[in-house]
Formats: C-alpha cells, structure tokens, sequence
C-alpha cells in the first residue's frame, strides 16, 4: 500500500535527525504504521510519534492498566495536577487525552504543519516534531520519576 511505503520513508527521515539530537529513539526501527515509540521507562509509558495524512503529534501514551483502563487515568491526572508547569515548561499547550474508545490516555501536542502525504513539507515537519519530543521528554521525565507504584 502506497501510505505504508509513504510512512516508511516518513519516519526513516524522521528517526536519522532525530538520532542527531537525542538517545531517546535511537534503538527504534522505521515502520510502516502510524507511530512509532520507545518506553518512557516506566512499564505502560511511551513516548511516541504519530502521523497523519496532514499533520503529526508527540505524546506521551499511557496505557499502564491492561484491565480496566483505570490506572491509566489515574496517571493522567497525577500528572494533570501540575499541568500548569508542565505546559509552561513545555512552552505551549498540551492536549490531556482519555481516549474514549481505548482505555489507554495521552498527552500529546500537534504540529500541524504536515503529515505523510506534504513530503515536500517533511524537513520542517520533522524539526518541529524532534524538538517538540525533545521538550516533552525533558518536561515529562521528572513527573514520571515521581509516579511510584499506583
């Protein structure tokens, strides 16, 4: 299928600069899905990149609790209650996801400028995503140290 060809090289350009600038992703191979991710470090927690045909996110993608999905909402407000921090330190809004149909959450935050079909777009694209992934990682990563056992 032409998105999975499309995809493949989306993020095999995306993953060599990131590689560039940050450990985080560098034991991650290019696939043909939407997103690609590593572990945040903390079992169920991911940092990962999702794309869509014309824009692309980062996020922190939660799904700790395999059962009922609680736990994982218990996470996302743990780290809710210091989201005033957390975005200012982020330096711009972030989206606090329940994802109603899974019972996984994030936190995520869209560059719009550009998904796997704007090629022409893709330098600029993947700027913005590694440098978001970079400030939401380095943002993040405190909080989740803090996260103990629920």
């Amino acid at each position: 299928a032409e998105r999975h060809i499309q995809r493949k090289k989306f993020w095999t350009a995306l993953l060599a600069l990131a590689r560039n600038q940050t450990k985080l992703h560098s034991g991650i191979s290019p696939g043909i899905y939407n997103w690609v991710g590593t572990s945040a470090g903390v079992q169920g927690l991911g940092f990962n990149y999702s794309v869509r045909q014309h824009d692309a996110q980062v996020e922190l993608y939660i799904d700790q609790d395999k059962d009922t999905g609680e736990g994982n909402q218990k996470i996302l407000e743990k780290l809710h209650a210091n989201k005033e921090s957390i975005e200012k330190e982020f330096g711009a809004p972030l989206n606090w996801e329940t994802l109603e149909e899974k019972r996984a959450c994030r936190i995520s935050y869209v560059v719009g400028l550009g998904g796997w079909q704007d090629e022409e777009k893709w330098p600029q694209v993947h700027e913005a995503l590694v440098s978001a992934m970079i400030r939401l990682e380095k943002t993040l990563r405190p909080h989740l140290k803090n996260l103990g056992p629920n």
